[in-house]
């Protein structure tokens, strides 16, 4: 991973949590563990017993896993910028993962970001009541496809793409029996592979509009600071480097899809041609693969990822 203008850092979202993670990071380097210990101070919890030892039935609650997955991050994008001089032409982040691109470029603070992204969780959950939501992935249609089978399957309830992963990859949110119903045209379809995922409520929906109008009001209080370095828009896949727009993203993308595989072609097409996910899991590593085999990618979340990463870099 050169130190060239080239380089793009990633961040992971929602789904990449696990337990332990984190735990070596901050076994190892103090400014992992600081970013931890401003994490409770900020949220009030033990942050670092939730991420490192769980239980993780508690680390799935969506009010938990975004402030973890942000804290993680953050902790991991310190320990890169102490112990290495890699610096990104670009950053982006994956629905969640925004937060902490936008901590990475200084747009927000990181108690900030740890405070809205708690209560983003919460108001995400409180949307829809419990079992009345879905999302599943359906593998192996392309995006008029699956727009087309979403619309067959409304019936006058909500399902529509959420997630355009990329690689053949889409993922479909909305009321349960919709998200059904959009299930079997799938598989009647041609899809490759339809599996319905173990989410809590239906993400980057309509049905989301309640949390957008709660996250608006959340971000009314907060101080978005100057940036330099774009940001990848998950709404529009577009560069962005107005700090005046970042609240108006941030609302809009609670209820509207990701576009992952426009944003990772639209920084190939900025001459982007090496990648680093900073943060846990390899989730978008694998995604970038599918969908720009020509670009490297690597990713940090360890101790010992950062003497390859040194490697590379020499």
């Amino acid at each position: 991973m050169a130190i060239t203008d080239n380089v793009a850092f990633l961040f992971p979202g929602q789904g990449s949590q696990y337990v332990g993670m984190g735990k070596d990071l901050c076994e190892h380097y103090p400014v992992a563990a600081q970013a931890f210990q401003e994490a409770e101070q900020t949220l009030g919890f033990s942050l670092s017993q939730l991420c490192f030892h769980g239980p993780e039935a508690d680390l799935q609650l969506t009010e938990n896993t975004q402030p973890a997955v942000l804290a993680v991050s953050v902790a991991a994008l310190r320990v890169l910028q102490s112990e290495t001089a890699v610096k990104p032409a670009y950053v982006a982040g994956h629905s969640l993962g925004e937060y902490s691109a936008l901590v990475c470029v200084g747009a927000l603070s990181f108690s900030d970001a740890l405070r809205i992204v708690r209560e983003r969780g919460r108001l995400m959950q409180a949307a829809v009541p419990s079992g009345t939501g879905a999302m599943a992935v359906i593998m192996g249609l392309d995006a008029a496809a699956v727009s087309s089978i979403c619309k067959q399957a409304e019936d006058r309830e909500v399902v529509a793409p959420a997630n355009y992963n990329g690689g053949g990859q889409i993922v479909i949110a909305g009321s349960k029996a919709a998200v059904v119903r959009a299930m079997l045209l799938a598989k009647f379809g041609g899809a490759k592979r339809v599996v319905e995922l173990p989410v809590s409520a239906p993400f980057h929906c309509q049905l989301m509009k309640p949390a957008a109008e709660g996250l608006k009001r959340i971000l009314n209080d907060v101080t978005i600071h100057p940036f330099t370095v774009g940001v990848i828009s998950n709404v529009n896949a577009e560069v962005n480097l107005d700090a005046a727009r970042i609240k108006l993203l941030l609302t809009e993308q609670a209820m509207r899809p990701v576009r992952w595989e426009e944003s990772v072609k639209r920084l190939e097409s900025l001459g982007v041609s090496k990648m680093l996910e900073v943060g846990p899991g390899r989730v978008l590593k694998g995604l970038v693969k599918r969908i720009s085999p020509k670009i490297e990618v690597d990713t940090f979340e360890a101790p010992q990822d950062l003497a390859r990463l040194r490697n590379d870099i020499k």
